[in-house]
């Protein structure tokens, strides 16, 4: 089990005309708080699930200067980005697939020229372009690793990510992975299942007669498909809000009330995070599970919009 510890953001969010609630025009101090596990289930020999909790900090120092400095505030920027990531394709090819898609999101990020460390409205359409163009490359960088290796042939993963700036978050998404928020005694769902199930659910076919189409993916990374297309949505974080993004080794096996009972129960997130472990595995664990739980606090002022999803 792995576990990212408590940190504190400064983030100054400006808010555009014509944008009411999607951004906040105010400074505030974020404290995140994460915890993070994964285990093999009690079926399967490997483990196929791969997270991860990423932290970038951009720091600003005066070194040389003749203006009197004694009132000048240079606080860092810290972004924080979370992964799921479920591998697909069998014969141990799915692990490798999950822990691609990290490995090679770290070189992009590396090779980044400029970093997201603040949200404008104005450039909502750029940051959508660079999930896009994120996800295009990871994909093509799969083909690629699938066309040197017919053994590697069919290969992919599920691909959840919640990206943090301040108060503000961009959530990434392909496969049926999940992102969800609980707030306020509430659990929701953020991310639709990309699967041949959900599919027919929502052309009117009763939820218990999908089941045998419920791990059919419709869209994700690598695998069979030429393309990808990840839903990108804008969440608007409120003081103690609690985020959770997980694997459907815990969603198969729990219920979503289930689910909302343990991080109610639980108010230290690698606490709660064990907790879904164990119901996971109490009900059978009969998949990978894995789950990731961020918490978060505003200092210094809350946003005091109400909730703000959108969908691009």
């Amino acid at each position: 089990m792995s576990t990212a510890g408590n940190e504190t953001v400064d983030a100054a969010v400006p808010i555009a005309e014509g944008t009411p609630g999607m951004f906040e025009s105010t400074t505030q101090t974020v404290e995140v708080a994460c915890g993070a596990a994964s285990h093999t289930g009690k079926v399967r020999e490997n483990n196929e699930d791969h997270f991860a909790v990423v932290r970038r900090t951009r720091s600003r120092e005066i070194l040389l200067t003749n203006v009197d400095t004694s009132d000048v505030h240079l606080p860092d920027d810290h972004a924080y980005t979370l992964i799921v990531a479920d591998g697909v394709g069998g014969r141990g090819f799915g692990e490798l697939a999950s822990e691609f898609v990290l490995r090679f999101g770290w070189e992009l990020a590396g090779q980044a020229t400029s970093w997201l460390m603040k949200f404008e409205p104005t450039k909502w359409d750029e940051v959508r372009e660079r999930v896009v163009e994120y996800v295009r490359r990871i994909q093509a960088a799969l083909q690629e690793k699938a066309r040197s290796n017919p053994k590697l042939a069919g290969m992919g993963t599920t691909w959840t990510c919640f990206y943090v700036v301040g108060s503000d978050a961009v959530l990434g998404h392909a496969g049926d992975s999940r992102a969800y928020l609980y707030r306020q005694g509430t659990l929701r769902q953020l991310t639709r299942d990309h699967t041949f199930a959900q599919e027919l659910i929502e052309l009117g076919m009763a939820a218990k007669d999908t089941t045998k189409f419920k791990h059919i993916l419709t869209n994700s990374l690598g695998g069979k498909n030429d393309e990808v297309h990840p839903e990108i949505d804008h969440i608007a974080l409120l003081d103690g809000d609690r985020v959770l993004l997980c694997t459907d080794g815990l969603t198969d096996m729990a219920t979503d009330g289930e689910i909302a009972a343990m991080l109610q129960a639980h108010a230290d997130p690698q606490a709660a995070v064990d907790a879904l472990i164990r119901l996971a595995l109490d009900h059978g664990g009969k998949d990978n599970v894995t789950a990731i739980v961020a918490d978060f606090r505003f200092v210094g002022g809350s946003r005091s919009t109400q909730e703000t999803v959108e969908t691009v």
